[in-house]
């Protein structure tokens, strides 16, 4: 059997800021039911790429491709205070073309915060808050997802519930892509890259292997 083409494709991606040269060439592919993560020091460019990924950014040259729908949570919330989490969802389920809100309601059950549909974003916790934030990204149920520190501010539960729901979206055919400043908890990951001088430095399958340049958690 043939294998799958990739959900997302990266060709020679570059992208400075004025003499900072951020990314020098990054390539990346992301094939079908893969959990994969990028690792990198902060400023590193992991924002950058991620940004470029999402459509956010514009490179300086190089290519990004993917075909369908993809989900982007963004390492800092992008929420109006004076909303409810009921608005919000109402909101995107429109921006989405969504015909009803099954799924985000399912989402709000996973990551345990369903008590706070009626609350306003500003008397929310931050870790609440990213929740939400997490929430938006994923209701359309998109077949790519570029996660940027998706677990900012979780207590160990939520962090533990964010994990096992990673693991369900890629045992479900999703592409989950990662960013972090620090690699904890690499057997999660099917697949684990650096961030350094620019370029992805490629490590092994992380079952039961080191990867190699990442530091990992004591």
């Amino acid at each position: 059997m043939p294998p799958s083409a990739p959900t997302l494709h990266v060709g020679d991606l570059h992208k400075s800021y004025g003499d900072h040269h951020v990314l020098r060439g990054v390539e990346l592919e992301v094939p079908p039911g893969r959990l994969v993560g990028v690792v990198g020091e902060n400023g590193s460019g992991k924002s950058t790429l991620l940004r470029i990924l999402a459509g956010r950014l514009t490179p300086d040259r190089g290519t990004v491709s993917f075909p369908g729908s993809l989900g982007y949570c963004p390492q800092h919330t992008v929420l109006n205070p004076a909303f409810t989490v009921d608005q919000h969802l109402r909101f995107f389920q429109v921006a989405y073309g969504l015909p009803d809100l099954e799924r985000a309601h399912e989402l709000l059950d996973i990551l345990n915060f369903a008590a706070y549909r009626r609350h306003r974003v500003a008397t929310l916790s931050g870790g609440t808050r990213q929740k939400l934030n997490l929430t938006l990204a994923l209701m359309h149920d998109p077949p790519l997802l570029l996660l940027d520190e998706p677990y900012q501010g979780f207590d160990w539960d939520t962090y533990e519930r964010f994990w096992d729901l990673a693991a369900t979206l890629r045992d479900q055919g999703r592409s989950v892509l990662v960013i972090s400043h620090i690699a904890f908890d690499t057997a999660r990951f099917d697949q684990l890259w650096r961030l350094d001088g620019g370029l992805l430095a490629t490590g092994a399958n992380t079952a039961g292997a080191d990867i190699t340049g990442v530091r990992t958690a004591d």
